[in-house]
């Protein structure tokens, strides 16, 4: 609709003055019945950037490979955090994505750093972001499959964890599990504590456009009401 094309068009204007840098555009249209268009078209410049630089750090992006930017700029915070404290850590990062979280763990000098992701695309990203920065890493740190099998897989093993992420999809089913981030956060939380060194931290999210945070801080000192987990800092 011409509406739409205008206020496109008066985006575009507005951000090549303001960041005159730019040297590419991607066109999401959200609701449309179209895969590539919910990804996105090259409306301006040749290819769009594989890469960005943040901290220091390289991350990879495919900016056309889902209907998001493949890297969640609100969360730069988190990745600051792992920087600071989590140097020598043992850490796992579940629905790692791209992988974000564990990239900035690795490169505060975690070791080994677990990515967990049911889509192997998602890991491949993460792995090109190993690269960039020169990260060393053995097939063990990159597990494709549902979490809830590997997650039982960690805890027959005996894995221990100094850190684990939990950013998971605000809604999600396979054959093993459900993910109802707006109704059954705590039940993600208790399935990754018992994976928790004594004194570790869990990182949790929230990303669901249904739960406020007010919602969510309540189900957070709901589980700390036992004692064995304390709220220790917001991010």
């Amino acid at each position: 609709p011409k509406e739409q094309r205008n206020l496109v068009e008066g985006a575009v204007d507005y951000y090549f003055q303001a960041e005159p840098q730019i040297q590419a555009v991607i066109l999401k249209s959200r609701y449309s019945t179209m895969p590539d268009e919910r990804k996105g078209k090259l409306i301006f410049g040749g290819k769009a950037n594989d890469k960005v630089r943040e901290n220091g750090i390289w991350y990879a992006v495919d900016l056309m490979m889902n209907q998001d930017a493949s890297l969640y700029l609100d969360t730069a915070n988190v990745r600051a955090w792992a920087i600071e404290h989590l140097h020598g850590k043992h850490v796992l990062n579940t629905f790692a994505y791209t992988g974000s979280y564990g990239v900035a763990a690795k490169a505060a000098g975690a070791d080994p750093v677990i990515h967990l992701d049911l889509n192997q695309r998602f890991l491949d990203m993460a792995r090109k972001s190993y690269a960039l920065n020169g990260f060393q890493y053995t097939a063990g740190e990159f597990l494709a499959g549902d979490f809830f099998t590997w997650i039982s897989h960690l805890k027959r093993t005996g894995e221990l964890f100094d850190c684990v992420f939990l950013d998971p999809p605000f809604f999600s089913v396979t054959p093993k599990g459900r993910v109802d981030q707006a109704n059954e956060s705590h039940r993600l939380v208790n399935k990754v504590r018992p994976l928790i060194r004594e004194y570790g931290w869990i990182v949790a999210i929230n990303n669901s456009l249904f739960t406020t945070g007010e919602a969510y801080m309540e189900t957070l000192n709901n589980l700390c009401a036992d004692g064995y987990l304390e709220i220790e800092e917001l991010i």
